[in-house]
């Protein structure tokens, strides 16, 4: 074990307690530190990502693997002259994560070509069981946000293990599924993805449901919108095999390169800014439903207001029938499998 929160340019134990207290660089002044559990792909594009758009003053990587944690920050490190100024620390230890605003958590066991998300359960739960109380113990007030896979029944064990409340404690659920869906939307469309806004609700994974009737298209309805010249309409069939590409991309990108971790990193970094930012933000995230729709005592994704108090609460958008069906099925999948796992 290194010693708690050495640095890799300086190992100077003064200094990283000075980060972990949120002061030092910047004044004196109280300033917003982000924690990162794992330095794989997803950690170290989450931190890329977050450094890149300046979500926070201090960046604090955590991996058990000392060597790769390391070099992930030396190289980050070298990187901060061409970004809004940060610190980046990393260690071994989970002191490194002291007094942290937000904790995302990305370690967990790696999807391989054709597993699902829900085959990688078991080994991610006994991970999150293993490495949770530490964490709350350095950083008990920290907003704390599931980024690993599959992220509905991770956060539901994370809740259990931790005891947090469940506004301080969701995942990161569809927020990326959400995005695929409005690329999709806006490139069959021909308008900006910025125009088109729409939401997958479930579970972030194969059952997971597009709500096509709260959808707009340039604040036109969705399912009223008749295209643009030369733009084919938004059928049926059309809407079939967006949802269909949402739901497997994942699964292309895997079988190409090993995993994905570009857009979830942004998409990651997108709600830890409306944390810090307390900007009251509408995403997807995944938290505990009780009563939402007729459901009760499962994690899956739902329009959420996000802000400094976390996931505060649910915006509940009109679903239809179909819509409404596909997300309690989708509950009722998830909850089955957590109590598989004894959840």
């Amino acid at each position: 074990m290194t010693e708690a929160g050495t640095t890799v340019a300086t190992g100077n134990r003064a200094e990283l307690d000075d980060t972990a207290a949120g002061q030092g660089r910047f004044g004196g002044r109280r300033t917003t530190k982000l924690a990162i559990v794992g330095a794989g792909a997803v950690g170290s594009t989450l931190a890329y990502a977050a450094l890149m758009r300046g979500a926070a003053h201090t960046v604090a990587m955590l991996d058990v693997n000392r060597s790769k944690v390391e070099a992930e920050v030396l190289d980050l490190q070298h990187g901060i002259q061409f970004m809004p100024m940060a610190r980046v620390v990393g260690s071994d230890d989970v002191a490194v994560c002291a007094d942290a605003d937000v904790v995302v958590v990305t370690a967990g066991a790696k999807q391989k070509p054709g597993q699902t998300r829900l085959d990688l359960a078991e080994g991610t739960i006994g991970l999150v069981r293993s490495i949770l109380p530490g964490l709350v113990e350095v950083a008990p007030d920290a907003i704390y946000v599931m980024v690993t896979n599959p992220v509905d029944i991770v956060t539901y064990a994370a809740l259990k293990v931790s005891g947090l409340p469940s506004n301080q404690l969701f995942g990161s659920g569809t927020v990326l599924d959400s995005s695929r869906l409005r690329f999709l939307v806006a490139q069959h469309c021909g308008v900006a993805v910025q125009n088109v806004h729409a939401y997958i609700a479930g579970e972030h994974g194969d059952s997971e449901i597009p709500l096509w009737s709260s959808a707009t298209v340039g604040g036109a309805p969705l399912l009223d919108w008749s295209g643009l010249a030369g733009q084919p309409p938004l059928t049926a069939q059309v809407r079939a095999d967006i949802a269909r590409e949402v739901v497997q991309s994942a699964y292309r990108i895997i079988a190409g390169k090993g995993a994905t971790n570009y857009a979830v990193g942004l998409a990651g970094t997108r709600i830890i800014e409306a944390v810090l930012g307390d900007e009251h933000r509408v995403l997807p995230v995944s938290s505990l439903i009780q009563g939402a729709y007729g459901i009760d005592d499962v994690c899956l994704s739902l329009p959420s207001l996000v802000d400094r108090r976390g996931c505060s609460e649910r915006v509940e958008v009109p679903l239809d029938e179909e819509e409404l069906a596909g997300l309690r099925a989708s509950a009722d999948s998830l909850r089955s499998i957590a109590r598989r796992f004894g959840l």
